[in-house]
């Protein structure tokens, strides 16, 4: 497969990652508390497209971070392949850390606990740090063929 093939195909997973990340964590998601008198219902919706784009998340970075081996085969560490990592771990971590436990806390009805407000502010700024990672990504020269 040739170079530009590749980067279109990169172009396409970085979009739809990076603009699911913006559009759902920055759009839909505060829409739903705004728009909802249910917070609960807000909060489980939200968390349900959470949970999408975290395994849109996860597949996209997986065959990113394939693509961007078969491409730099001379340079396998490099800071797209660093940056792509990092934000994998933290979907992972939130996916399968923190979104447990405060699916746990919600359960047993304590979400305006301390231990909720600090896991929710965890998880926000895992997103945050992702979502900016994925913004350096996007303008990063590389990513144009």
């Amino acid at each position: 497969m040739n170079n530009a093939r590749l980067l279109a195909g990169e172009r396409i997973l970085l979009t739809l990652w990076v603009g699911s990340l913006w559009a759902i964590g920055y759009i839909a998601a505060p829409a739903l508390f705004a728009r909802l008198e249910d917070r609960a219902l807000a909060g489980t919706l939200a968390g349900v497209m959470f949970e999408i784009v975290a395994y849109i998340g996860m597949l996209c970075a997986v065959l990113l971070l394939l693509s961007n081996q078969v491409r730099n085969p001379g340079r396998r560490l490099n800071w797209r392949a660093v940056v792509l990592s990092v934000m994998l771990v933290l979907v992972i971590a939130g996916q399968f850390v923190v979104a447990p436990m405060i699916a746990e806390i919600r359960v047993v009805g304590t979400s305006a606990s301390s231990a909720f407000a600090w896991l929710h502010g965890v998880a926000s700024l895992a997103y945050l740090i992702t979502s900016l990672l994925g913004f350096a990504l996007v303008v990063s020269p590389e990513a144009v063929p």
